[in-house]
């Protein structure tokens, strides 16, 4: 590679960041991320990890595994909106609620295309540049690579925490064989706040690690399919989570007063982001990609956000779902559709929805589905 002025290419790069609605970018080098392989081993060992992760810790640590010739690492944020729009929903419609990672487009695709045009015209700088571009999917850990990058620093909850904009952001990162200055890592300034460890309701959060047991995660859980236990249920239905959890985030003081609200791609819509529990199970699949497709929430299929939504019917008893439950209880060809709609039906405590199970166990050949109603009854 010829000889380049690396202070004007970084300066440049900054530059057109800004041009392209990028809240906060910095520069790392491309070492190895020894500091976290330890953690990253325990995190495994200890049966914490959500399965989602990159399996190989070498492929985690080392991004010359990733892309040879590594030198920098450029790290991206953009913020995302944290308080929900004006309800001027009047109707007493049961609804359920998306986590803030989830409003507006599907921010891998945002990122990705934000960081194709950085890497765009990095080669106009410097067209023997080798770039590669990751967001969230990619091996390495893109909290890690932020903090190391001078965007924040990793909380005690695990999120990425930025002085302007909290943890409401989306971390992405473009890893290149330019050598760039790298920028200097912020301060951790959580001291002794502990309002998100005490705070979370699955007690999920390994103080002093800055880490999540994400099988205890209440955001992880509301992903994981098939059939949950009783206190994960609870716990989904009584805090009426589709899709994600924000409680962590939501008490962390260093989200306070964040708005976040100029990105028009992650605009929240209401009707969006707290559905009705009833269209959720009711849409077909067809509906299902054309509303909800284009966000981040959509990637894990419309079976475990309806199965969520009959949980939280449970919680609200409301006497008016009970023939949809008993519909869904009866012919749904998911077993773990029918065995949610059981334990909501249980709920109610109510004679009426005894004797509908106790007519469904007659019926019913899947095991784990007569588990449930056995549980009830």
């Amino acid at each position: 590679m010829k000889k380049y002025n690396w202070l004007k290419i970084k300066s440049e790069i900054v530059q057109f960041s800004k041009s392209l609605n990028i809240d906060k970018i910095g520069f790392a080098s491309a070492e190895p991320f020894y500091n976290i392989e330890e953690l990253l081993r325990e995190h495994r060992d200890r049966g914490y990890s959500s399965g989602f992760e990159e399996k190989d810790i070498m492929l985690r640590i080392d991004p010359q595994l990733s892309l040879p010739g590594v030198r920098s690492i450029i790290a991206v944020a953009l913020a995302y909106p944290c308080q929900e729009p004006n309800n001027f929903v009047l109707d007493k419609e049961p609804r359920g609620m998306f986590c803030r990672a989830s409003w507006g487009k599907d921010y891998h695709l945002v990122l990705r295309e934000k960081l194709s045009q950085l890497a765009n015209f990095i080669k106009t700088l410097v067209p023997e540049a080798a770039t590669l571009a990751m967001v969230d999917t990619g091996p390495l850990s893109d909290r890690a690579v932020a903090a190391r990058a001078g965007l924040g620093w990793i909380g005690k909850n695990g999120s990425l925490i930025t002085e302007e904009y909290g943890s409401f952001v989306y971390l992405g990162e473009l890893l290149t064989n330019l050598t760039l200055e790298p920028d200097h890592p912020v301060k951790k300034r959580c001291g002794t706040c502990s309002k998100c460890v005490n705070l979370c309701p699955m007690q999920a959060i390994i103080e002093d690690s800055s880490t999540v047991n994400c099988q205890k995660c209440l955001a992880f859980q509301t992903l994981t399919k098939g059939f949950l236990n009783d206190e994960i249920k609870n716990k989904i239905a009584s805090h009426r989570h589709l899709y994600g959890c924000d409680i962590c985030q939501l008490v962390c003081p260093f989200n306070k007063g964040k708005i976040n609200d100029w990105h028009a791609e992650f605009k929240p819509r209401y009707e969006l982001i707290n559905p009705s529990l009833k269209k959720i199970l009711k849409m077909s699949n067809k509906d299902f990609k054309k509303i909800y497709g284009q966000m981040s929430g959509s990637w894990r299929g419309k079976k475990i956000l309806q199965r969520n939504a009959l949980l939280i019917l449970g919680e609200i008893k409301d006497p008016d779902t009970i023939p949809l439950l008993t519909d869904i209880l009866n012919n749904d060809p998911r077993p773990e559709i029918r065995g949610a709609a059981a334990w909501a039906l249980g709920k109610y405590n109510l004679e009426e929805t005894f004797k509908i199970l106790a007519n469904r166990l007659e019926k019913e050949e899947d095991e784990q589905v007569k588990k449930e109603i056995n549980n009830v009854l």
